[in-house]
């Protein structure tokens, strides 16, 4: 196929081309692969190292790679699989390595193949938001060796600006944001919510925003997708549950009140206890031994109405809890789960006409915008940039048709006040904490 691009998408890849450290934060669905790809092209670079989540290590960029015409003569090997496999796909001489997010420690520690990349592409740069993680460190480590990195995401700073830190440590070895966490959060940020000593979140000083997009603004692209994105359609579907429905529910409320036994509700009780309304607002909930409890099929039915409304064209439905796909399925015998290059490939040749998908696979650079244009969350979740990346897999470039995206709530339960988050973009935490404390109050 032969590649004509947008303005930005060329201003993209002239910025990578002029920076040897560059960040794009391109909107879900702009193009960021192709734009790195034609920059890679003209680069005179002896090897290159692609980091992507498991999925778009898998399909998507080897799929970009045979797909346009002026990309034809670049050579890749992708090192998934077993260790023997990846193994021997880092051995093959050729331009381009890929390997997913989760292998990046061993790679680096126990692959005992040489690191001689002289260029680094991190898809997703938000992957690597938490200087904890293993795979940070292991790239830390090797970062002095590589001339040439590109950060490329949609969602730079999900949880808020502290996730930007690790990101550009990464990139530019603390250049603009500082070597050290603490430098970071000390000059930019003040506490927020705390109990005693322990901070649990941090605000932003005044004029601090405006301060860090100036220091990195050197290196960053930045561009938003609004006028070329089909358009967007958000719907909500409400239900409501019986009496003894809803009786149900407040019992469990009342439940949880006591286990807590007076004790601060923290991020870590208020997950368990806000998955355990979300579990009932959808309808079930696992029990003691990890067995199902039925209490109502609500969701099931508004469900049934929209794919039905649909009049045979395909829908995609997001599910949260394994109990969701369990009772979905139970539903819909004919729909199908997106968990693999065969079922994406049918799904966007239009030959699944009921799709589910996980948010945590869904995630990133999934391209399904050529299978439909209708998105159907069943169960919902706190993180915004799962939420924001699965909306993305639908509205995205390329698609042909306005998306629309429904959201079946359960009236008079968490489900509102999670939905009231995402709109509001709030940060995960703080949002999950505050909205379990409100519905516990009632």
């Amino acid at each position: 196929m032969e590649y004509k691009p947008h303005g930005y998408q060329s201003l993209a890849t002239d910025h990578i081309l002029r920076h040897p450290i560059s960040a794009l934060f391109l909107d879900m669905g702009l193009g960021k692969t192709v734009v790195t790809l034609t920059a890679l092209r003209e680069l005179d670079v002896y090897k290159a190292l692609i980091i992507a989540p498991l999925r778009v290590a898998r399909d998507v960029w080897p799929a970009e790679i045979e797909k346009w015409d002026h990309l034809r003569g670049m050579t890749y090997a992708v090192a998934l699989g077993t260790e023997a496999e990846r193994k021997e796909a880092l051995r093959q001489k050729v331009q381009i390595h890929i390997i997913n997010r989760e292998n990046v420690d061993w790679l680096v520690h126990k692959s005992g193949v040489a690191f001689d990349y002289d260029m680094v592409i991190l898809d997703e740069l938000s992957s690597f938001k938490s200087h904890q993680t293993k795979r940070f460190k292991s790239l830390l480590k090797v970062r002095p060796r590589v001339q040439r990195i590109v950060g490329l995401t949609g969602t730079p700073a999900p949880n808020g600006l502290m996730d930007l830190w690790s990101e550009f440590r990464l990139l530019d070895g603390g250049q603009r944001l500082g070597r050290y966490i603490g430098q970071y959060r000390d000059t930019y940020f003040l506490p927020d919510k705390r109990n005693g000593l322990i901070i649990y979140s941090y605000k932003l000083r005044t004029g601090a925003e405006a301060a860090i997009y100036r220091q990195i603004g050197d290196i960053t692209v930045s561009v938003r997708g609004g006028l070329i994105l089909p358009e967007l359609v958000m719907a909500e579907v409400a239900v409501k549950m019986s009496d003894d429905e809803e009786m149900a529910y407040r019992a469990m409320k009342d439940e949880m009140v006591l286990s807590l036994e007076g004790r601060t509700i923290d991020a870590a009780n208020a997950a368990v206890l806000s998955g355990k309304l979300l579990q009932m607002a959808n309808g079930a909930v696992y029990d003691g031994s990890g067995g199902i409890v039925r209490s109502h099929s609500r969701k099931l039915d508004a469900l049934e109405d929209l794919v039905e409304a649909a009049c045979g064209k395909p829908v995609l439905i997001a599910y949260w809890y394994r109990h969701d796909l369990v009772r979905i399925l139970e539903r819909f015998p004919a729909a199908e789960r997106l968990d693999g290059a065969d079922s994406i490939r049918r799904w966007n040749a239009g030959s699944i006409p009921i799709a589910l998908i996980h948010p945590a696979s869904a995630g990133h650079g999934l391209n399904l915008q050529s299978g439909g244009s209708c998105l159907i969350w069943f169960g919902l979740t706190w993180s915004l940039e799962l939420y924001q990346q699965t909306n993305a897999r639908l509205w995205r470039q390329g698609q042909k048709h306005t998306v629309v995206v429904h959201h079946i709530l359960t009236k008079g339960t968490i489900d509102e006040r999670v939905i009231g988050a995402l709109r509001r973009k709030d940060l995960v935490q703080t949002a999950l904490v505050d909205a379990v404390k409100a519905e516990l109050r009632q």
